[in-house]
């Protein structure tokens, strides 16, 4: 055995790896990633591996632990030290390494950790990360190897190469929220170079997030950016997650733009030079997204969500845009098809400056619907697997209209409502969508009781956000 004896197999998710540091997840097991995975970039014919690590306080001796487990496995390992997620994606994109790994707990508490992977330029997931600790449990590792590590500073490169697509016309007022996460640094250096007043809250890394958690999906992380806008006059907000490969927008008069909504305006500006082109969403997003899709003369396609499932299916379709209601935004076009909110953050802008209306013009004339938020309510590991499998099965024995292409999205008159499985977090993830108020809570209903029939508790519906 390569892992820890104490290992946890919870930590071995969908798309990455990520436990409780101390609980489920120990440095041993960090070597032992990085011994196991050595050996499948080199039983695919690779000899370099590139290693970033975020802020939290736990990431140096993890990503210490993970670069000592590679270099026995033979690797010649890039180590470019701290800083955001799409930093080492595109270290590894730009060096063609033969595989790439962040230790990161993205967008969790600060007592959590993990690791993204990637294997020959391709997401590293599914199946991959589950035969990871199949080679750890059995020792499948090759013989100890001399491997040697080389520290790179890859910043300057990576904020040049972001700058060389911006295309804004006029400067803008912009207010930034680091949320203290890995950006930090190269936020700042970008921010030195970008056109515009620019205005950063919390710059500082603090793996413990010391003013509001690093998720920008929640509305209630975004007080201290939609007040600094408001109190600015500025023309737009954007925040970050922990690492950086998620993005939160906020508009000129202070109005959140959740992921789907930012999708409207960056499909809209990729078709006019890529007429046709299929762009993804995951099955959270809203129905006006695919419909505003098609209408803009593109190819919408639901997906499932997940960075490495999005990836993925970005390649097999080369789609030049996908993103995710989660803030997650894939850019394929000019970009290298990983997810990257500091890239993101750069083509709003430039949209936003070349074009002659405010933002929140461009939400206020969305087609109105009423929606819940995205509701997420705690279950169980392995049970909330389960219970997805037991409200498609009694959904399909109603006769219902349900994609089963993550979870169950349920279409009818009303609108449509989800259930699906987190795949980072032991909870179940719920939405539904309707045109008016009456048709929402139809919806609720139905919802309710499927939960109820699988023994569970309904969620606490928030009020329906108008607009979106």
């Amino acid at each position: 055995m390569v892992f820890s004896h104490n290992f946890d197999p919870t930590v071995l998710r969908e798309y990455d790896i990520r436990g409780i540091v101390g609980t489920t997840l120990h440095t041993a097991d960090a070597f032992a990633i990085g011994r196991c995975f050595g050996t499948l970039v080199a039983r695919a014919g690779g000899t370099t591996v590139a290693v970033g690590y975020d802020g939290r306080l736990s990431s140096p001796a993890m990503e210490a632990a993970l670069v000592d487990g590679l270099v026995a496995s033979g690797m010649t390992v890039l180590r470019i030290g701290r800083g955001p997620t799409p930093m080492l994606y595109y270290t590894a994109a730009t060096r063609q390494t033969g595989g790439a790994v962040m230790v990161t707990g993205s967008h969790n508490p600060p007592d959590y950790n993990g690791f993204k992977m990637m294997l020959g330029g391709k997401p590293f997931f599914g199946p991959q990360i589950r035969a990871l600790g199949a080679m750890a449990a059995a020792g499948d590792v090759l013989p100890q190897g001399a491997g040697r590590t080389e520290t790179l500073d890859v910043a300057a490169d990576y904020v040049a190469r972001l700058l060389a697509d911006y295309d804004g016309t006029r400067p803008l007022s912009v207010v930034w929220d680091n949320g203290n996460g890995a950006a930090g640094e190269v936020l700042a250096d970008l921010l030195a170079k970008l056109p515009g007043t620019h205005t950063v809250l919390f710059p500082d890394i603090d793996g413990r997030f010391p003013n509001h958690h690093p998720d920008p999906t929640v509305p209630a992380n975004l007080t201290h950016l939609i007040a600094e806008v408001r109190a600015r006059g500025a023309d737009l907000g954007i925040a970050f997650d922990g690492d950086a490969d998620r993005i939160g927008l906020v508009d000129d008069a202070g109005n959140i733009l959740f992921g789907d909504q930012l999708m409207v305006l960056l499909a809209r500006d990729v078709l006019r030079t890529r007429p046709g082109a299929t762009i993804i969403a995951d099955v959270k997003a809203s129905q006006v997204l695919f419909d505003e899709i098609a209408r803009a003369g593109g190819t919408p396609l639901m997906w499932k969500t997940g960075h490495s499932l999005i990836k993925a299916k970005m390649a097999e379709t080369g789609s030049p845009l996908a993103g995710e209601m989660s803030g997650h935004i894939f850019f394929a076009d000019h970009w290298y098809g990983f997810d990257d909110a500091l890239y993101a953050a750069v083509r709003t802008i430039g949209i936003v400056s070349r074009g002659s209306e405010k933002l929140s013009a461009i939400r206020g004339a969305l087609p109105h619907v009423v929606n819940t938020p995205e509701l997420r309510f705690d279950c169980d590991d392995r049970r909330k697997f389960t219970v997805i499998e037991e409200v498609a099965a009694r959904l399909r024995a109603e006769g219902a209209n349900v994609a089963e292409t993550d979870g169950v999205r349920v279409l009818t008159a009303d609108g449509w409502w989800l259930l699906r499985a987190s795949n980072t977090q032991a909870v179940l993830v719920a939405r539904a969508e309707a045109a008016d108020a009456a048709g929402l809570e139809r919806l609720k209903v139905a919802l309710v009781h499927q939960l109820e029939a699988s023994g569970l508790a309904a969620p606490d519906f928030d009020a329906p956000q108008a607009g979106h």
